[in-house]
């Protein structure tokens, strides 16, 4: 297949899902303009986050919290929390969860905020023998998904969270415009999956799920019970604002002390070894994605970003590296084993795939309602 790229932004024919127009973009460009107009930065767009701020504060009356906001201790999260309170007035109840890897400089910035902000931070610390096992099946599973046991876990903690305290919303700190979607084959999030991975290779049983403390179970059953019994709406606050992410900084220096953890996603120190084995295994760059996303939205210059692509990631930190393999118990012998095994995706596994493809109808009502984010679809049915 001959080789492209987009015209536009830097997505390219080695981003699975990418399809080029007769004008050379991307189907992640078009996937940004649909999202553009969904989300406009305009007054319509501005009147529609004053309505959904007003429905999370009347869906509060009578209660400790109006919403669940997740945190991690990064630009992003920080910012959310920052601006659902400074901003709107909310009162969120900060959830963080903790997979055993956590940065430091992040958990103290977690703390520092919700203290100068008068929030309540409650931790979810997952099972260290279930997450380092998980961890492991997906090594042994040999697809790009090594943090699908976080992602549940995070997704989880969030909605057990909610469920537990009455609460109708979930605000995250995720923006289309600076971050993009990753590709299905690259990052897929099903609770079967992980289900059928951990049971193929994992080693340590995963204790049961239940409303409250869902552990690492999120599959359709308990998707359904979370968005249609219980009717908690998931709600990328960042889509409604004009976050940019580079003018940011010195705001949340000087209001919350934050300390910048040197690169994005490593609030989370697994995220240095993650980095480095699909670089090397599968051939995938992170920054691609996520850097064609500030491309299309203005925020970096498309020449630019191709030149910074062709340097090392700095996220990609030996020491850390080597630390979370001491940390996982295995050696370096053990990880270019890992290494060497033939590359899958989710599709060599048994999933719930085919049977979200089936619901598409029904996902696609989910998120004109707002139930669901707007790029989660996208990301199973757009680029797939």
């Amino acid at each position: 297949m001959a080789y492209h790229i987009c015209s536009r932004c830097i997505i390219d024919s080695s981003v699975p899902g990418a399809k080029f127009d007769a004008q050379g973009q991307c189907s992640y460009c078009r996937l940004h303009d649909l999202l553009e107009r969904e989300y406009p930065l305009t007054p319509v767009g501005e009147a529609k986050l004053g309505r959904l701020v007003e429905s999370i504060k009347a869906a509060g009356q009578g209660k400790q919290y109006d919403c669940v906001a997740g945190i991690s201790g990064g630009r992003d999260s920080t910012f959310t929390l920052y601006t659902l309170v400074k901003r709107f007035g909310l009162r969120p109840l900060a959830v963080h969860f903790n997979n055993g890897f956590g940065n430091p400089t992040a958990g103290e910035n977690m703390i520092k905020a919700t203290s100068r902000l008068g929030v309540e931070l409650r931790t979810i610390t997952s099972d260290w023998r279930e997450s380092k096992d998980l961890r492991l099946a997906f090594l042994r599973a040999s697809t790009p998904d090594l943090e699908q046991g976080t992602d549940v876990g995070i997704a989880t903690s969030l909605y057990g969270v909610a469920a537990k305290e009455g609460l109708r919303y979930v605000l995250l700190g995720q923006s289309f415009r600076t971050e993009g979607v990753a590709p299905l084959e690259w990052n897929y999030l099903d609770g079967l999956y992980l289900k059928n991975v951990h049971r193929q290779f994992g080693k340590v049983s995963l204790r049961p799920w239940s409303p409250g403390d869902p552990g690492f179970n999120l599959g359709l059953r308990e998707m359904f019970y979370y968005g249609v019994i219980r009717r908690i709406q998931v709600v990328p606050i960042l889509y409604y604002i004009n976050y940019v992410r580079a003018q940011v900084d010195e705001l949340l220096v000087r209001e919350l002390d934050w300390v910048n953890t040197g690169a994005h996603y490593l609030d989370d120190l697994y995220q240095t070894f993650y980095s480095y084995v699909i670089r090397v295994k599968f051939g995938i760059d992170r920054r691609r994605y996520n850097w064609a996303a500030l491309v299309r939205s203005g925020q970096m210059d498309r020449e630019v970003a191709l030149a910074r692509l062709q340097q090392p990631n700095r996220i990609e930190d030996p020491d850390l590296i080597r630390l979370c393999i001491k940390r996982l118990g295995i050696t370096q012998a053990d990880v270019d084993t890992f290494l060497k095994l033939p590359p899958k995706t989710f599709r060599d596994y048994p999933t719930s795939y085919q049977w979200i493809r089936r619901m598409q109808p029904l996902i696609w009502l989910a998120a004109k309602l707002r139930l669901i984010p707007h790029t989660a679809y996208a990301k199973y049915f757009w680029c797939a």
